[in-house]
């Protein structure tokens, strides 16, 4: 079914007011709640809509669901906002939060009929928020974030009702991990030593972390082919990349990584530029001038004696000849979110200019280069790493549209984990809460 098109105008020019007004607001409030409502539940269904490109998106998540929508009423939009909030901030709750507006709203109409004020309403609404916190602060309890099992336990209760909930022990298990392979603690905001903020099992209660930037640093790639079972969350980063050089090696233990932000090409000028040649010697110098100029920055990286070179630029053939006489591999026009992965991975530091390269700048702390072919095309894995901040999550599935749901269930998953490292304390939900 095509993504539905909500059009509530009240015509050309014409204006509604009053409790007309209201009523159509609650109206419209109420039509987006009831799109997803069959979305809820453990005998929720999917939906199946086609995207502005024509793809297919085929969800159960109501934040998915609603932004695939078109609507033309001030209502409504502010519900799709809603869920956009509540997705970026909490990052699970997106159809109870749109369900529970709309009933809220639902129940004020007949307060409205009664000629109740909509200023009083909103007071009642406020004094009932004010008391349901205070109730949920008195009856949430303490999580040990140490415990494995009590986070596994508290992260399915989010995907329980998904469409990975029939694998919810693996998936428990990768967002759990993935946290805390990013999670930063506050010795890394010091300036001091970085300490490794997985949570230990020896019984000690681990620092609270001060970041966890899921965005940046924990990547979801999809394949497609493989089990669901075959998911997993790598303590490196891979790339959708090949080797630039057949004679280049395809695996290093223990590799020294240099990531450059530069290219290894002659330079050409910054506008366009004419040279007149009167003779064939200036012609062979002008080349010659590209060759050592080639030649010099290969010989400022490989005076570090690194292993692999990564660079989100290109390399000339020139320079992969070099690198192939040293034994170095080199990795080109890698994005650069991924090579600021790779640096917080590998504890390499990103280059401009190859004439600053130091030694600290040398990544050390990977234990294993190596490409594999997957399906059709070529990875490349930089794995076992030391101390790794940086993940990538590897998702394996039947088909591309299977993935994009597992996608977006994962990233509910790793959210509630996230949010209860930060606040480790739950309350009981899902109609547990009564008045004491």
């Amino acid at each position: 079914m095509q993504a539905p098109v909500i059009v509530m105008n009240t015509g050309a020019g014409e204006r509604q007011i009053g409790k007309q007004a209201q009523i159509s607001n609650i109206t419209a409030a109420k039509t987006v709640a009831d799109i997803i409502r069959s979305c809820l539940g453990p005998k929720a269904m999917l939906k199946m809509l086609l995207d502005p490109m024509g793809g297919i998106v085929l969800t159960n998540d109501g934040h998915a669901i609603l932004r695939e929508i078109e609507v033309a009423h001030p209502a409504a939009k502010s519900m799709i906002e809603l869920s956009r909030t509540q997705d970026e901030e909490v990052g699970d709750g997106t159809t109870t939060v749109i369900i529970l507006a709309g009933e809220m709203l639902a129940q004020a109409l007949p307060q409205l009929e009664r000629r109740i004020h909509p200023v009083v309403i909103i007071q009642a609404y406020k004094k009932a928020l004010a008391d349901a916190l205070a109730i949920v602060e008195e009856i949430s309890l303490p999580v040990d974030i140490s415990n494995d099992r009590q986070m596994i336990a508290l992260i399915n209760s989010c995907i329980g009702t998904k469409t990975i909930s029939r694998n919810a022990d693996l998936m428990c298990s990768l967002a759990l991990n993935a946290v805390r392979i990013v999670a930063q603690d506050a010795s890394f905001f010091s300036n001091a030593t970085t300490s490794s903020s997985t949570p230990t099992t020896n019984g000690t209660t681990p620092k609270k972390p001060q970041e966890i930037d899921l965005k940046r640093y924990a990547r979801i790639e999809k394949i497609p082919g493989g089990e669901i079972e075959d998911c997993r969350v790598l303590d490196g980063v891979m790339l959708n990349k090949d080797i630039t050089h057949a004679s280049m090696r395809r695996k290093i233990t223990n590799p020294r990584i240099i990531l450059l932000d530069c290219s290894l090409e002659y330079k050409k000028g910054e506008s366009q530029t004419n040279i007149e040649i009167t003779n064939e010697e200036s012609w062979e110098r002008i080349l010659q001038i590209e060759e050592e100029q080639v030649k010099k920055m290969c010989d400022a990286i490989l005076a570090h004696k690194p292993d692999l070179v990564i660079t989100e630029k290109g390399v000339s053939d020139l320079a992969q000849h070099h690198f192939v006489k040293a034994g170095v591999t080199a990795i080109r026009r890698v994005r650069k979110t991924d090579n600021n992965r790779i640096a917080r991975a590998v504890g390499a530091t990103v280059v401009n200019r190859v004439d600053d390269l130091v030694a600290s700048d040398v990544g050390t702390q990977c234990g294993l280069f190596e490409i594999s072919k997957i399906g059709d095309e070529y990875f490349t894995f930089l794995t076992k790493c030391k101390n790794p901040k940086a993940c990538t999550i590897l998702l394996r599935g039947p088909s591309k549209d299977i993935l994009n749901e597992i996608e977006r269930n994962l990233h509910d998953a790793m959210a509630v984990a996230r949010n209860v490292m930060f606040e480790p304390a739950v309350s009981p939900g899902g109609g547990a809460l009564r008045w004491p």
